[in-house]
């Protein structure tokens, strides 16, 4: 047996005790839920927000881009930093910014501190998410104790969407669109003393560049905006396209610069590993998958079905439950079978719930009808995402954990934007084939309770939902492929002996 072998199986110094690993566990997988949960509960709010502040319409989205921007750009900083000064260190940190940043955004007197507040938030949870995940690597042994907290926290991504959306809901129509940030500072306090029971790990060499960090950041940014503005204003607008040139040149700079460190603060070697490329690639697909699934989701059942705020949150639950389900099982199956068996059949399970959504209508039923179809869909999600998590973060000495870890939220992260901005372009595109200017048509006709109006427009906007599905759908086979072709390695997870 090796020495690695060997060394994985015992405890390492400094490993927590049984009953402290459930307490470590469920500090991480209660930040990476708040985390996650800010993603979508601001969206509930913007309408409140809009008039009490008086936000402009083009400011508006702002107040949700700030923070998937913030979030998306800097995961790979705050991953090295975590390497460099200690991950428990770094993830309390970022706590710490998360939580004011809460505060101040609940307090906000004007749109610019309100978005100010959402940058300094995705700045706290960048921080925290790499070294959440690394935590999870270093204070979990290979095998059964990590697959089961890697699917905790493959929920806990699924369950902060769907109670995003309605918590949102419940807070904004019982006490005030302010209550969305203030949420979090009781959270981030808790999950704040509760950080005494996670293990510090090893620190790496080198220091933090700051050319290093200022072009893999501003590569990041830039492209994370590309993808944004891509899907609001076009593909080919001037400044989304200015936007890709900008990312295509700074990252072109930063490859070149971690080629030449003797520590540099994104080891190409990571990338070298087949396996470990194949997995980033695919949970770039699953991320896509994730978010465009939820979003045309919940524009269907309020916008075709007509339901409720929170009505639309109750009906996404088994979303939710789909994710938890397909973790668990995940984490289980990792142990015996290789991860392409368990990813690739994954990914076709959620094509096949896609493609099921691909073929709602106007008066399709929500119990025989969407709800099997997202079950399924997010079944597969959650097969796929543990196996490739796992995948990713295998083998990576416990010095890189914090860098391996963040280029998965990266891939997940950029995956999520892209796939919101691809699903709506198709869907709206698709929409307007039938009816130019469907949405606002949907508009006029509940102001004027016109059921001519409301059935064309509603028929034209189910088009567009569905022939996005049918789009997803082969985004998942295609990534399926992906995994059959790339990730080749066999049992890579199961126990060291």
């Amino acid at each position: 047996m090796s020495n690695q072998a060997s060394t994985l199986a015992a405890p390492a110094e400094g490993t927590p005790a049984i009953s402290k690993l459930g307490l470590s566990l469920l500090v991480i997988a209660t930040a990476q839920l708040m985390l996650v949960l800010d993603d979508t509960i601001a969206n509930i709010a913007l309408p409140s927000i809009q008039r009490e502040l008086g936000v402009s319409a083009a400011t508006l989205p702002w107040i949700v881009n700030a923070y998937v921007l913030a979030f998306g750009s800097l995961l790979l900083f705050g991953g090295r930093v975590g390497d460099l000064y200690g991950r428990r260190r770094v993830f309390q940190v970022g706590l710490g910014v998360f939580t004011l940043a809460s505060l101040l955004g609940g307090m906000g007197v004007n749109a610019g501190m309100l978005i100010a507040s959402r940058g300094l938030q995705g700045l706290g949870a960048a921080l925290v998410a790499p070294n959440a995940l690394a935590l999870i690597t270093t204070t979990f042994p290979v095998g059964a104790p990590r697959n089961r907290a890697m699917a905790v926290y493959g929920a806990m991504s699924a369950l902060g969407i769907t109670i995003g959306v309605l918590l949102g809901g419940v807070l904004v129509g019982l006490l005030s669109w302010r209550w969305v940030f203030f949420i979090n500072a009781p959270i981030g306090l808790a999950v704040l003393v509760g950080t005494r029971a996670l293990v510090e790990g090893q620190r790496n060499r080198g220091r933090l560049d700051a050319v290093d960090a200022l072009s893999g950041t501003g590569a990041m940014f830039a492209l994370a905006y590309g993808i944004t503005r891509g899907g609001e204003h076009g593909w080919g607008e001037a400044l989304t396209v200015g936007a890709f040139v900008a990312a295509l040149l700074l990252g072109s700079l930063f490859v070149a610069l971690q080629a030449r460190r003797e520590h540099p603060m994104l080891p190409l070697a990571l990338f070298r590993d087949r396996n470990r490329s194949g997995a980033y690639a695919t949970m770039l697909f699953v991320g896509a998958g994730l978010m465009g699934t939820f979003y045309l989701l919940t524009l269907y059942l309020q916008e075709v079905l007509r339901f409720s705020p929170v009505r639309t949150g109750l009906s996404s639950l088994p979303f939710s439950a789909g994710i938890v389900l397909g973790a668990g099982i995940s984490s289980k199956l990792v142990e015996r079978l290789a991860p392409r068996a368990v990813a690739g059949p994954g990914l076709v399970v959620g094509a096949a719930g896609m493609f099921r959504l691909s073929m709602l209508s106007v008066d399709s039923s929500y119990a025989t009808h969407v709800l099997p179809a997202v079950f399924l869909t997010s079944l597969g999600l959650g097969l796929s995402a543990v196996a490739m998590t796992l995948t990713a973060v295998h083998g990576v000495s416990e010095e890189r954990a914090g860098v391996a870890s963040a280029v998965v939220n990266m891939a997940q992260q950029l995956g999520a934007a892209l796939g919101l901005a691809v699903f709506t372009t198709i869907s709206l595109t698709a929409a307007e084939t039938r009816l130019p200017g469907a949405a606002k048509t949907l508009h006029e006709g509940l102001s004027a309770h016109d059921p001519d109006v409301l059935a064309r427009a509603g028929a034209a906007l189910s088009h567009g939902y569905t022939t996005a599905f049918l789009s997803g759908a082969a985004l998942l086979l295609l990534a399926a492929v992906v995994v059959l072709a790339a990730v080749t390695s066999r049992h890579q997870n199961a126990s060291a002996p």
